[in-house]
C-alpha cells in the first residue's frame, strides 16, 4: 500500500462520507440515555461493511470489463454529485434520519450509502489488484475516526449544526470531482 493510495482512500472516505459524520453526531446525541453508544459504533460498522462488500463485490465484476472501459465508470460519481445537488435543493432544511438499535443505525447507514457504493466501485476497479485491500482497511480507520468525531460532535451543537447546513453543498462537487478525476485517468 502506497502513501499516495493511503491518501487517496482517505480523502475520498472523507468526502463521500461528510453526510455519515452528521448522521452519526444525531445518533450519538439520540444515544444520551435512550440507548448505548456502543450501538451507534456497532450499527455503524454492519452498515458501511454491507457497503464495503457490494462495492468489492463491484469491483471484481468491473475487473472483467475490458480494459480502458473501467474509467468510463467515473461517470457513476458525476451522476451521484449531481442527483445529490438535485437533493439537497429539493430537501427542506431540519430534515433529519432516525434509527432504532444497531439494526436501525446499520439500515439507515446502508441506505446512505448509495452514493458511495457508487464512487466506491469505479475507485476499486482502477486501483488494480491490492487497491480495494488497502481502500478498506483506510476506510475502516477512517470510520473508527468518524465515530469518534460523531461523538465529539454531538457534545457541540454549533458544529453539529454548521456541517448539517454545509455538508449537502460539499458533497456533490466533491462527488462530480472525484468522477472527472476517474473519467481523467487519476484513479
Amino acid at each position: 500500500m502506497t502513501l499516495g493510495l493511503i491518501g487517496q482512500a482517505a480523502g475520498m472516505f472523507a468526502v463521500t462520507n461528510v453526510d455519515d459524520l452528521v448522521l452519526l453526531a444525531v445518533f450519538f446525541g439520540q444515544a444520551a440515555g435512550r440507548r448505548g453508544e456502543a450501538e451507534v459504533v456497532a450499527g455503524q460498522f454492519l452498515g458501511f461493511a454491507a457497503i464495503l462488500a457490494v462495492s468489492v463485490a463491484g469491483a471484481l465484476g468491473a475487473g472483467l470489463l475490458p480494459g480502458g472501459f473501467v474509467r468510463w465508470l467515473g461517470v457513476l460519481p458525476i451522476l451521484l454529485g449531481l442527483r445529490a445537488a438535485w437533493r439537497a435543493w429539493r430537501t427542506e432544511d431540519g430534515e433529519t434520519a432516525s434509527a432504532a438499535g444497531v439494526l436501525g443505525i446499520a439500515l439507515v447507514c446502508f441506505a446512505n450509502g448509495g452514493d458511495n457504493v457508487g464512487v466506491y466501485v469505479p475507485a476499486f476497479a482502477a486501483s488494480g489488484a491490492a487497491g480495494p485491500a488497502g481502500y478498506v482497511v483506510v476506510f475502516l480507520v477512517g470510520l473508527a475516526v468518524w465515530c469518534v468525531a460523531g461523538r465529539f460532535l454531538a457534545t457541540r451543537p454549533a458544529v453539529a449544526r454548521v456541517l448539517a447546513r454545509w455538508g449537502h453543498v460539499v458533497l456533490p462537487v466533491v462527488l462530480v470531482a472525484l468522477g472527472v478525476s476517474i473519467l481523467a485517468g487519476v484513479f
